[in-house]
């Protein structure tokens, strides 16, 4: 199945769906990996800190395909903020790769007050080729506009934002500054995928709620992050890119926001 691509501010293409590993054992990341890819994901997106990169790297390494036909995100976590290059050697080796496609500053931990240093350092990767295209993940607008002194805007803000949560400011802020959002958590964990309003349109389309959560975060031009361990349903998050939503279809799952976070808030990782 071809990927829908959005475009990154600093030229490159990204899929506008990823396949996420956030929670997923080490063990299961080889095996659910592999899975997405035969499914047709060219997206995989990790993390140091989700302590599955040696899985993931294994099963990017036995799926068969060319390198640069999938498209590799990690992150830097809080604690090797003094250390980017060392930390991104790390997870190059245990991920089997040479560079990745993009590396993302996980989170601000502004306490800390290390990540405009880190986002220095993650612009001379960038120019040493260890990483195509750099971004940040759980930025918000004041940490975002403490990197313009750098001369650098982020290609990617990746954020908590699903229906329940629209996540308008930092979104808005993204937006303004030319940074893609990807979402994170784009299902809620499923928490309101039982809404009527979801159901309606799922009945209408021959969709499942899930896939219309989905379309809509496409039609925002956001790319969504949707993590399953089940076969069917990582196809499924996939076909989602044949389906069109009607603006009515748009605004009535709009009206679903509650401003409530499912996951963690930037504040629990303030360093």
């Amino acid at each position: 199945m071809s990927n829908l691509l959005s475009v990154m501010n600093d030229g490159y293409e990204i899929p506008s769906i990823g396949y996420g590993t956030w929670m997923v054992p080490d063990a299961e990341s080889e095996a659910l990996v592999r899975e997405a890819l035969e499914a047709g994901y060219r997206h995989i997106d990790t993390a140091m800190i989700y302590e599955n990169e040696v899985g993931v790297g294994k099963g990017i390494a036995r799926s068969g395909l060319p390198r640069e036909e999938i498209f590799v995100t990690t992150k830097l976590w809080i604690t090797d903020m003094n250390d980017p290059q060392g930390a991104l050697t790390t997870s190059l080796r245990k991920l089997q790769l040479d560079y990745v496609d993009l590396y993302l500053i996980h989170w601000p931990a502004p306490k800390v007050n290390l990540y405009a240093k880190a986002w220095d350092a993650l612009i001379e990767l960038r120019e040493k080729g260890l990483v195509r295209s750099i971004g940040v993940s759980n930025f918000n607008p004041e940490h975002l506009d403490a990197l313009k002194g750098s001369g650098v805007t982020p290609c990617i803000n990746q954020v908590e934002a699903h229906p329940s949560f629209p996540n308008t400011e930092v979104i808005t802020a993204n937006t303004a500054q030319g940074i893609l959002t990807e979402c994170y958590c784009p299902l809620g964990r499923g928490k309101y995928l039982t809404s009527p309003v979801l159901s309606g349109i799922a009945s209408h389309l021959d969709a499942t709620e899930a896939q219309v959560v989905l379309a809509w975060h496409l039609s925002k031009g956001y790319i969504p992050l949707p993590k399953s361990a089940t076969p069917a349903r990582i196809k499924e998050n996939l076909d989602v890119q044949k389906i069109e939503l009607a603006d009515e279809d748009i605004a009535a799952i709009d009206s679903l926001a509650t401003g409530r976070k499912i996951c963690a808030d930037p504040a629990d990782f303030n360093g």
